[in-house]
């Protein structure tokens, strides 16, 4: 009977174990490629008779950017050590853990990709996301019709997103849950863009309301009605004028080509009633109204109703000022 060989022989030793050592330089950056891939181990084929290991402390970080990397894959690596304990080089993916991460977005938006993120605290630019190390923002009008009055319970929670902008430079990166969700292709979004026109009439869909404007979509673009678009008269409380799920008419003030968003009216759709504002109320034409200018002898209160003449119409600045009728005009009066 043939005896069996019990001589096993180690999978990573073998693997590793392809040639006999040639010489690295330590600190030097190179370009290596990725040969096995896992949280237990990374190994490198860095141009040398030797594969290289990727050193423990990072290895312990390596789950993070195991769904972005693949084996083949080439990767940004410094030389930390020429020989390990076991013998063979080690290698630090540092740069490419702070720069690869950028280039990894940047691919997810070209192709339109989802990434999974997680959420923080809620303020006023939106729910503000974590990506590898990255901090995003959702804006309010990009979450999904169920957070949208409760930003605030996505914080916690791992949701995936698509990338509408990423600018290393600025560090910025915006992302959509809606769109995500909704599964709105950039094509789709830009078509949309092209087809709405300025100076035209559409109705919009309120996604929300904040102290300084009503939030839109329109045909599936974001808009913004800013708080000096809603009325012609002086308004203090948007809320007042329109409430999330509201169908109402807009007119497309600018189109802002860069980020795909609208500026939005609602006071255009109207007649500026400072327009014929002289032919209304001529100049000494007696009006009810309130007083501009008091001598503090009159004893009135604030809410009576009073008699008063047009002393001035200012038109550019849209002011009117206003003197009580008298039985008798001052000499001073003009």
């Amino acid at each position: 009977m043939k005896k069996k060989n019990t001589t096993q022989t180690n999978p990573m030793e073998a693997l590793l174990q392809k040639a006999p050592f040639a010489r690295v330089k330590k600190n030097a950056d190179i370009e290596a490629t990725i040969i096995s891939l896992s949280r237990k181990n990374v190994l490198f084929d860095i141009g040398a008779k030797a594969y290289a290991l990727l050193g423990e402390k990072e290895l312990r970080e390596i789950s993070t950017y195991l769904p972005y990397l693949k084996e083949g894959q080439t990767a940004h690596v410094r030389i930390i050590a020429e020989e390990s304990k076991e013998g063979y080089p080690v290698v630090s993916m540092r740069k490419f853990f702070e720069q690869g991460k950028w280039e990894i977005l940047k691919a997810k938006k070209d192709k339109e990709e989802e990434i999974e993120v997680m959420c923080g605290e809620y303020g006023k630019g939106g729910v503000f996301v974590d990506f590898m190390g990255i901090r995003g923002v959702i804006p309010k009008i990009q979450l999904t019709e169920n957070f949208l009055n409760s930003p605030e319970k996505l914080s916690g929670q791992k949701i995936k997103v698509k990338i509408l902008e990423v600018d290393e430079k600025k560090n910025r990166l915006v992302v959509s849950q809606k769109v995500a969700a909704l599964n709105i292709s950039q094509k789709q979004l830009h078509e949309e863009f092209e087809r709405i026109e300025v100076g035209k009439t559409y109705k919009a869909k309120v996604l929300g309301v904040s102290e300084f404007g009503i939030f839109c979509e329109v045909a599936g673009v974001e808009g913004l009605i800013h708080i000096s678009e809603i009325s012609w008269e002086k308004v203090m409380n948007p809320s007042g004028y329109a409430k999330v799920g509201d169908d109402i008419d807009v007119s497309v003030v600018e189109k802002n080509t860069q980020d795909l968003k609208l500026n939005l009216s609602i006071k255009r759709l109207s007649i500026d009633p400072w327009e014929k504002i002289e032919e209304a109320y001529p100049q000494d034409k007696e009006v009810d109204g309130h007083i501009s200018k008091l001598t503090g002898k009159e004893n009135l209160k604030i809410g009576d109703k009073i008699k008063a003449y047009i002393e001035k119409v200012d038109k550019r600045s849209r002011k009117m000022s206003l003197v009580l009728t008298q039985k008798e005009r001052p000499v001073t009066y003009r």
